[in-house]
């Protein structure tokens, strides 16, 4: 079954506490069988992700990365509920392996929506433009400009970024995935990048 509803979605999420993506994943996996989508989310581990969302996540490490020539230096906040799971080797390479990904990936934003409405303007201005350019109609341009956002996003968000380690995951699913083995929220709060010689925005 290749067509997932987005009620069959929201029944799986609702019913399993995991994320709109995994509950996604899962189904199409089952073939559609909420049942066996429900099993496959369990074992992975992925149950219970959202629900934990609204949790309080004060608790965690600053991790920092310096690239081998000291010209890139990384600052990253990950948090978590308790100071016990930020002690875990687990968070503590999750940690890490953000920190490396931000000094290689040069994210310029943390979620979608710290990204400045001024910046979207500009970008849609320029999309918008780009297609008329190419001779598209006007009623597919809003198609395509929405399209290049998606991977304007993937491009500057981090959480939206692949993980450089293994780009089969974004920055979001690999701590969805760690929170789901730890058993409680964690969540990247902050983070900056030093490049010699650039200014910081």
């Amino acid at each position: 079954m290749s067509d997932i509803t987005a009620t069959q979605v929201k029944t799986l999420r609702d019913a399993t506490g995991a994320g709109m993506m995994d509950a996604k994943k899962a189904l199409v996996e089952a073939d559609g069988d909420a049942e066996k989508a429900t099993q496959l989310l369990r074992e992975k581990g992925l149950a219970g992700v959202a629900k934990r969302a609204d949790r309080a996540a004060e608790q965690g490490v600053i991790a920092n990365y310096q690239h081998f020539n000291g010209t890139v230096g990384v600052l990253v906040e990950v948090n978590s509920e308790t100071d016990f799971v930020a002690n875990t080797e687990q968070f503590q390479q999750l940690a890490k392996d953000v920190a490396v990904h931000i000094a290689s990936m040069a994210p310029r934003y943390l979620t979608r929506e710290n990204v400045p409405e001024d910046v979207l303007a500009k970008e849609r201005e320029i999309y918008s433009a780009q297609a008329a350019e190419l001779g598209k109609p006007d009623n597919v341009i809003p198609k395509i400009v929405d399209g290049k956002l998606q991977a304007f996003y993937k491009d500057v968000v981090l959480l939206d970024q692949a993980f450089v380690k293994d780009d089969t995951l974004t920055i979001g699913q690999l701590v969805d995935e760690t929170a789901a083995k730890l058993g409680e929220k964690v969540a990247v709060r902050r983070f900056v990048r030093y490049k010699l010689g650039e200014e910081l925005d």
